[in-house]
């Protein structure tokens, strides 16, 4: 079974064969040449956690480093990579424009810093005053623009020829992550200076160019309408815009008292010289880990090294410098690593700002997901209306959820309008980035590109244009236009319509092979005993209305929307296997194409336990598979034809080569295998001794511990190989967690196995250690015998038989 799938170009025979001989990379780099390159450095299985909030002085890091004194000095020399390094060409901030409105002229562009940004200014200043403007004291906005990061063709033609040369550096270099190297390659909307490359693989160009804008609004008697309005907008390509809301704040009451270019020059230094070269860059892996968990310490390693390699510097450098240079700073540990914190200098002022570690795709700005389901769950709850009936997005009825009719409407590419009539821009245009986020989950992307968190009716025109568009307004009038909508969110009511003029649903080849006969029957049959919930929706909101009335917080709303998307995606892909035959959504590892059924308990070579077949999603059983994929049916088709889908397609592709160390073996298949089903002793022995086998190295550990989230039990499903009856697989159990417990991501995990896990870890470990001693001892005794020995006499433990 073969898939025709977009990918990366594979480096040349020799440096296959290179990467083959050494092995996989494991967490610190070593020689090609070292048999131990898989092996970790033995910690205590509970390591103690680092203390938070503390000033790291050189002496406390060397000491807290001294397990790496005796690795190679090419390991030792090796740069740690940072997201913003000091020496990139990349700034914080592009441009900074301010807007006002003028009594005659309307709203028209004052300053734009350091030059003009180009386009439409009379466009740029009508989004940055936006309607009923003068009635607020102040109000925010933000907007995207879609602008190249290149001005003039020898701009361009230079930043080609830097693609060029990144790309054959990059695929010089092994796939494996490593944690000194290829951190973040596979960051679709990065920050870096290889993102470049991913967004010429996905085709959608470079980042957008973030826009935060604050209107104020002053009252003054001395101009004609008794009111100076002013507006101030920064531009970004980093999509965490909202860490410049207290910086634009203080820039803004400047302005209004010298509202010269002066002014804004000031402001654009001081967001530049914000430094962020301490945050160490992460893998896709790893921010998936990182952002699954709530431990404040994930990853603090990084950082230490990051600061490490600081001081170091800071000390080659003094050496090179006068003996009165001035003394170093001390630099903190961060106290939360989702988190780094920095500051900005303006006029002399320190102003305090969390940059997130980890940033999802189609996440921008600062939005609550928990504010957007309450405000569409609330109504719903107390008094259900009735939905227009359309395949896409009623999936359960005309009483579906509204949340999942959002999330419907945006999967399978609908023109959504949210409106908030008399209510600030802002409001609205977070309501839209906490839609894109919902719709995402940080696995899908595509939103955001075609996102207008905030226009107007004079934009109507080119938003039409756009198809499948998501849209925040505050003028009514689009509420009496469904033909301009599909689906319309109000959000002072909190209530949904959807448009009487929406296009009804196609007829497709998956809608026509569940109405076969046979297929119809059988499921029939399987929905005859089910629930009356048969996508498992209504459990779902359930269970997220449920969190967030016992306070679990924005990072478990998030967690759970994530693993929604993702098991959306799993089950359209067994849809596609099931009805065409083949799926582009998921890549079929080494040797699971030899057997078309995919029996979930063979390996695909005998020789290899690691090769076990078996992929997609798991069901208890048949009939619940159909009874799914039929409730199913219409929002995968609607969805197998967007922006999304296809960017899904590249982003499968381009994950499988980078970011996956273990391919030929799907961890999250077999892991939901222990989780969901009862697999007998043979097929769970199975599961056991292929993780043991395929999980060596550090991007192993971190691949295995992405499928294995704390909020789904974490390793409690792994460490139940510890009771198999076969010993061997509870010493390869033992062995498995012996190298996750001393990853510096799995060492997390384990901490928070429970009691009876551990006890009977530590049980399987005196047991293997006194067979082990007892087995030395044995052949101690035996060798020190003269002459030859009977074997009667040895079974009998008679010492008078042992002389034959």
């Amino acid at each position: 079974m073969s898939t025709d799938l977009p990918y990366r170009p594979t480096t040349n025979a020799s440096q296959h064969e290179r990467r083959s001989s050494s092995g996989s990379r494991s967490a610190v780099a070593v020689p090609p040449n070292n048999p131990s390159v898989n092996e970790f450095p033995k910690l205590p299985p509970a390591a103690p956690t680092i203390g938070r909030s503390q000033s790291v002085s050189r002496a406390s890091l060397r000491q807290r480093s001294g397990e790496h004194a005796n690795l190679p000095s090419l390991a030792r020399s090796r740069r740690y990579r940072s997201q913003y390094p000091l020496d990139s060409s990349e700034r914080h901030v592009e441009y900074i424009l301010v807007a006002s409105f003028h009594v005659d002229r309307g709203p028209i562009m004052e300053h734009q810093y350091p030059a003009p940004i180009g386009g439409d200014e009379s466009m740029l200043a009508e989004l940055m005053l936006p309607d009923q403007t003068h009635v607020r004291s102040q109000d925010w906005t933000i907007f995207f623009l879609h602008k190249d990061t290149g001005n003039g063709e020898e701009e361009e033609s230079q930043d080609t020829n830097k693609t060029g040369k990144k790309k054959k550096k990059k695929y010089k270099e092994p796939n494996g992550s490593t944690d000194e190297e290829d951190y973040g390659t596979t960051q679709p909307f990065a920050n870096d200076e290889e993102a470049s490359d991913e967004e010429d693989v996905s085709g959608e160009g470079p980042p957008l160019m973030y826009v935060l804008n604050l209107v104020n609004t002053k009252q003054d008697n001395n101009f004609r309408r008794g009111a100076v309005v002013k507006a101030m907008a920064i531009c970004t390509r980093h999509s965490f815009l909202h860490i410049y809301k207290p910086l634009l704040l203080l820039a803004l009451e400047e302005y209004f008292k010298s509202p010269y270019p002066e002014t804004l020059a000031t402001l654009y230094d001081a967001a530049n010289a914000m430094d962020l070269s301490l945050m160490p860059r992460l893998s896709l892996l790893e921010r998936s880990i990182l952002q699954a968990s709530d431990a404040k310490d994930m990853f603090i390693e990084k950082f230490e090294r990051m600061i490490q390699q600081r001081l170091a510097d800071e000390a080659a450098n003094k050496e090179h410098s006068s003996p009165d240079s001035p003394s170093k700073p001390r630099y903190m540990l961060p106290r939360d690593t989702h988190e780094f914190e920095s500051k900005v200098i303006y006029n002399e002022i320190p102003i305090p700002v969390k940059v997130p570690t980890a940033v999802w795709p189609e996440t921008v700005g600062d939005f609550s997901l928990l504010k957007l389901i309450q405000t569409f769950s609330t109504p719903h709850s107390t008094s259900p209306h009735p939905l227009a009936l359309h395949p896409h997005l009623t999936t359960n009825g005309p009483f579906t959820h509204p949340v999942i009719v959002l999330v419907n409407a945006m999967l399978t590419q609908k023109r959504v309008i949210f409106l908030g009539h008399n209510r600030p821009s802002g409001e609205v245009a977070e309501a839209v980035l906490a839609a894109c986020a919902l719709a995402s989950g940080g696995v899908l992307r595509g939103f955001t590109r075609h996102a207008f968190p905030y226009t107007d009716l004079t934009k109507i025109d080119d938003l039409l244009n756009v198809p499948g568009f998501v849209a925040g307004v505050t003028n009514p009038t689009f509420a009496n236009h469904p033909e301009w909508w599909d689906l319309l969110c109000d959000l002072p009511t909190g209530r949904m319509k959807i448009s009487s003029r929406i296009s009804p649903g196609p007829v497709t080849e998956g809608l026509l092979y569940f109405q076969q006969p046979h297929i119809s029957l059988a499921v029939a049959h399987a929905s005859s005993g089910a629930s009356s919930d048969p996508t498992g929706d209504n459990a779902f909101m359930d269970d997220i209305l449920r969190s967030i009335s016992h306070r679990h917080g924005e990072g478990a709303i998030r967690s759970k929307w994530r693993s929604y998307i993702y098991k959306f995606t799993r089950i359209a892909a067994a849809f596609e296997e099931s009805v065409y035959g083949a799926s582009s959504l998921y890549i079929i590892g080494p040797g699971e194409e030899l057997s078309p059924e995919s029996p979930s308990s063979g390996q695909s070579d005998p020789l290899d336990p690691a090769s076990l077949r078996g992929h997609g999603y798991v069901w208890p059983d048949e009939a619940s598979k159909l009874r799914q994929l039929a409730a199913y049916v219409s929002r995968i088709e609607g969805w197998r034809n967007t922006r999304s889908y296809y960017a899904f397609i590249q982003d499968i592709a381009i994950y499988y080569h980078a970011a996956g160390p273990i391919k030929g073996l799907d961890l999250l298949h077999h892991h939901d295998r222990l989780r969901t089903l009862k697999p007998s002793h043979a097929d769970a022995a199975a599961i056991y001794l292929a993780f043991a086998h395929a999980v060596r190295d550090s991007a192993g550990i971190c691949q295995l511990l992405s499928v294995t989230p704390e909020s789904q039990a974490g390793l409690f499903y792994i460490s139940m190989g510890l009771f198999h009856p076969d010993l061997v697989v509870r010493e390869a159990t033992v062995d498995l967690l012996d190298r996750i417990a001393s990853h510096e991501a799995g060492r997390h995990f384990w901490n928070h196995l429970g009691r009876f896990m551990k006890l009977a870890y530590f049980r399987i470990k005196r047991e293997k250690e006194a067979a082990l001693s007892a087995a030395a001892n044995q052949s101690m005794t035996f060798g020190s015998q003269t002459g030859p020995q009977s074997l009667v006499g040895i079974a009998l433990g008679d010492v008078s038989l042992r002389q034959s």
